[in-house]
């Protein structure tokens, strides 16, 4: 039985590319049933018309509040029996309520090493740090920032001349290869968390 897929998004939807690219090519057991945005001209929802996925903008400001907003989301992932929700580059926080609501199934992608550099800008901070290794992060979404369980990391060494574009568009290229093995694991049911720790066992013979 394929995952039922809801990606979450607010601007260009290279990740989400990569999702739907694993998808097509048969790697992940899994269909997007719905792309939802923030943001009215988010550049991934013409991703979801070019793909014949369903794409739903929902207006902010339609809301009277954070729990007004991710119950109205949430309404629409209820109505399609989605079993994973995938941020990709969703500029939101999500209230407790929705990380409780799909505890465990939520997951996000974040261009570092996760605990290092949580938040926004982290390519710059980790020049301005100084560090020599950096990379990307897939993680469970809890109630903090980018604080959840780790699913899979990918490391890229940090250059002498970069500048946080370009360093981005080295971690970016993880980032589409590391995401849809994060979704292809959920979606084997490789995927168990104990405390802090995920561990991805092969399947049993």
């Amino acid at each position: 039985m394929s995952l039922k897929i809801a990606v979450l998004v607010s601007g260009r939807g290279s990740n989400l590319q990569a999702i739907i690219d694993a998808i097509e090519s048969g790697k992940i057991n899994g269909v997007i049933e719905v792309i939802i945005s923030n943001k009215k001209d988010a550049y991934a929802l013409e991703r979801a018309k070019r793909h014949n996925i369903e794409g739903v903008f929902i207006d902010p400001s339609s809301c009277k509040s954070k729990d007004d907003y991710d119950r109205a989301i949430i309404k629409i992932l209820e109505e399609k029996d989605i079993g994973l929700v995938c941020l990709a580059g969703f500029m939101r926080i999500l209230t407790p309520y929705f990380v409780n609501k799909y505890k465990r199934r939520i997951i996000n992608i974040h261009p570092s090493l996760l605990p290092a550099f949580p938040g926004l800008e982290v390519q710059k901070k980790a020049l301005d740090y100084g560090v020599k290794f950096t990379g990307a992060t897939v993680h469970f979404v809890d109630e903090g920032v980018d604080s959840g369980p780790i699913i899979i990391q990918s490391v890229v060494p940090i250059m002498d001349t970069d500048t946080p574009e370009i360093l981005s568009e080295r971690i970016l290229k993880e980032e589409h290869r590391i995401y849809p093995e994060a979704i292809k694991l959920f979606a084997e049911g490789r995927i168990v968390v104990k405390g802090r720790r995920v561990f991805t066992p092969f399947p049993s013979i």
